[in-house]
């Protein structure tokens, strides 16, 4: 008989590790047994060495499904003890935190089939889960993973939730939130004087009966609320975009089954397969043309954000509606998704009519992932419900704690100590007092969970960003890294590039080394250091911020660098048009004497002037709004470009520019445009064909975009890169930061 100690680091705290192990020692006759402590699970084998090597071959080859395992060490003990039986020991305490938080999970459809067993005990139960499904993070305060460190401390088990609790070979063993009508938290409707009107099935079926009237309820998910209404109603969706104050931005919605998504949309195999994945993230699809969908969920565009009902309490909903509903974060602009019905009363009173709320708090607030399919790959634009808390393994450890506090615009921090780089969820924009509280906050849990306290900081290089102010008052260490740099660092850190290569950075705002706002750079770096080789040739933004939200104010920018003002007002094109003459003549002498007129090389402010030019958007109501736009309108058979320059390190559009105002045709101004980014991709590459190509920023959220420039890079033999596990906007900023430091 042999003895051999296993220690198993990775996401192995939540999943049903141990009783996998359990069953696995029993499959195999082995003695012994398995704990959790703060670093993972521990596993001591007394067996014959056949059986042992069977355990460990099935252990890494077929592990828990909702594990990831980082490492195994194994090793063989001189030890003398006889072990008669296998058991679950329980966890231990030491100062030392380091196992990986698991991010929450859709329902499992055993849960789905026990909420819908009359004969069940768990019968119509709307917070049903076990160790294969359910909230993890959302809930969690520290770790280890047992349930007196979650929000389900306080909720003691009842005999038959405890039988299964506490049984091995059953999969609710150990599976933290378990809980059922008997014993565990309660679902409650409220109208909005905060007045309780039902409770349990009764309520999810009023709350079913109130949207099917064009009520808007606000519905407590594993991360926050939800505002709710009929998808179907353009009355309700009308009425939820007025009393929110979204005039435009897509919402997205919530399907019962892939069967009715099919109903609405056109998939592919991989939209499909990301859609009934054990994440449910939200999918960007293509809607079909003709659906008893209001024209008011995604107005002007022919994608659409579908998820599908990833609680029990979603599943139980669509027992009593047979249409999608808008399924939108109940939050106020710039601020973070709410996780207590007595703020969503208080802040968005005037939105909802109900809130159908349960007494589970929501330890972690967690916004649902966003993801879309570029090259039949999956491409997450906000990486949280499901996926995140995200951990990276480190090819060695780090000598110093380091925390990364990303940029100001989608925010997420990351942590590296020993070998482990891990990033929080989507945090947000961080533009109110409450989304930098959330942002602070956010930082305290995972310093929490982790007993971290970073020896280094790393922040952006502007100075006006709240993640800089903040990061500058913690009085550490402190490594400032371009804005631009991190965003090609970020998809380096994904596929582990620490050669040189030539970096693509598009997007819409970032501070340069120069002082000036960058945002169409490319670099020939590598992970330790950047050369600025090319950048779009500098514009300036008339009003400062004001150009970001009007387009038409940096097509007049543009026009200004091409033409006189005596030529500019007697151009006929729809720009000049949203202007008054004397409005455009204060404007020309804003962009002579460079008045709060800032310079740039921003490619995301292109895009604007672009759709401004082609008289699609001339006043932005969400970000992204004209990159949308201009994408809706590319026609694939249309294959020329317009003319551009390189001269030295500067990109020229201003015969782009040029072309596009001889050009009526809304469609060949968009085709063009894209085409023509994908001609200075190419050429730029051309130039530097030893180089590997990193493609990174918010402007290669671009699908058309993307996927044209892949396919001619392939074409040339050029290989190239991008992030697809980490977003490519600024939500991948904090892991560049990070990197630049390994």
């Amino acid at each position: 008989m042999q003895t051999y100690k296993i220690r198993v680091k990775g996401i192995v705290q939540g999943v049903g590790f141990r009783p996998f192990v359990f069953n696995l020692a029993s499959k195999y006759s082995i003695n012994g047994w398995v704990n959790n402590d703060e670093k993972g699970v521990n596993i001591l084998l007394y067996s014959s060495k056949e059986s042992i090597e069977n355990f460990i071959k099935e252990l890494k080859g077929n592990p828990p499904p909702l594990s990831k395992i980082d490492s195994i060490e194994i090793e063989e003990l001189n030890s003398k003890n006889i072990y008669t039986k296998f058991e679950i020991k329980k966890s231990e305490t030491s100062n030392n935190k380091s196992t990986i938080i698991s991010p929450d999970i859709a329902v499992c459809q055993d849960c789905i089939d026990d909420i819908n067993d009359e004969s069940n005990f768990r019968a119509n139960y709307a917070l049903t889960n076990c160790t294969n499904c359910g909230p993890r993070y959302s809930i969690i305060k520290t770790v280890p993973y047992d349930r007196c460190n979650t929000s389900m401390a306080e909720f003691i088990l009842c005999e038959a939730c405890k039988k299964e609790y506490e049984d091995p070979t059953n999969r609710r063993y150990h599976a933290q939130p378990v809980a059922c009508e008997k014993c565990g938290p309660q679902v409650k409707l409220y109208d909005k004087s905060n007045k309780e009107v039902s409770f349990s099935l009764e309520a999810i079926k009023e709350v079913a009966s109130l949207i099917n009237n064009g009520k808007i309820v606000a519905i407590k998910g594993l991360g926050g609320f939800h505002l709710v209404c009929d998808g179907a109603s353009e009355e309700s969706v009308d009425s939820l975009r007025q009393r929110k104050n979204r005039p435009s931005k897509p919402f997205a919605v919530m399907f019962k089954s892939i069967e009715q998504i099919k109903e609405y949309t056109s998939l592919t195999k991989k939209e499909e397969e990301l859609l009934t994945s054990k994440e449910k993230p939200i999918v960007l699809v293509k809607k079909q043309t003709k659906s008893s969908l209001s024209n008011n969920v995604a107005p002007n565009i022919n994608r659409l954000g579908c998820f599908i009902a990833y609680t029990p309490l979603h599943h139980l909903l669509f027992r009593f509606l047979h249409k999608p509903i808008v399924a939108t974060s109940a939050n106020l602009k710039d601020e973070p998704i709410i996780r207590f019905k007595d703020e969503v009363l208080q802040k968005l009173g005037n939105v909802v009519d109900f809130v159908l709320d349960f007494n589970r708090d929501i330890v972690n607030a967690c916004d649902d992932s966003v993801i879309q399919v570029i090259n039949d790959e999956i491409s997450k634009l906000r990486n949280a419900r499901g996926y995140a808390p995200t951990s990276l393994k480190l090819e060695k450890k780090v000598s110093k704690k380091i925390l990364a506090l990303g940029a100001n615009q989608k925010s997420t921090i990351a942590l590296a100590f020993e070998d482990n780089l891990i990033v929080s969820p989507h945090i947000g924009d961080l533009n109110s007092i409450e989304s930098m509280e959330y942002f602070t906050r956010t930082i305290e849990t995972f310093k929490n969970f982790y007993d971290f306290e970073p020896d280094v900081i790393v922040c952006d290089k502007h100075p006006n960003y709240e993640s800089t102010k903040f990061a500058k008052s913690l009085n550490k260490e402190l490594i400032f890294v371009q804005h631009h740099y991190a965003h090609i660092l970020s998809t380096m850190a994904e596929y582990r590039l620490k050669e040189k290569v030539l970096g693509f950075s598009f997007d819409g705002t970032g501070y340069g080394d120069d002082g000036n706002i960058w945002g169409g750079e490319v670099f020939i770096c590598n992970n330790k250091s950047y050369e600025r080789a090319y950048h779009l040739k500098y514009f300036k933004l008339l009003g400062g911020e004001k150009a970001v939200k009007e387009p038409k104010r940096v097509a007049l920018s543009l026009l200004f660098e091409k033409f006189s003002l005596e030529e500019i007002l007697s151009l006929e094109t729809s720009v000049i048009k949203q202007f008054s003459e004397q409005e455009i003549k204060m404007l020309h002498m804003v962009w002579t004497k460079g008045l709060n007129a800032p310079l740039t090389s921003s490619m995301g402010r292109v895009f604007d002037a672009v759709a401004s030019l082609a008289n699609l958007v001339h006043i932005q109501s969400f970000e992204g709004e004209t990159g949308l736009t201009i994408e809706q309108n590319y026609d694939e058979t249309i294959i020329d470009s317009f003319d551009f320059e390189v001269i030295e390190k500067e990109i020229g559009l201003s015969l782009m520019i040029k072309q596009i105002l001889d050009e009526k045709d809304i469609k060949t101004i968009c085709s063009k445009f894209i085409n023509t980014l994908v001609e200075i991709i190419l050429f730029i590459s051309k130039k530097h064909k030893e180089l590997p190509v990193v493609l990174s920023g918010g402007v290669f959220q671009n699908k058309t975009l993307l996927e044209l420039v892949c396919k001619k890079l392939a074409k040339e033999k050029i290989k190239y890169f991008y992030s697809k596990e980490v977003p490519l906007n600024d939500g991948g900023i904090s892991i560049g930061q990070i990197y630049n430091l390994l």
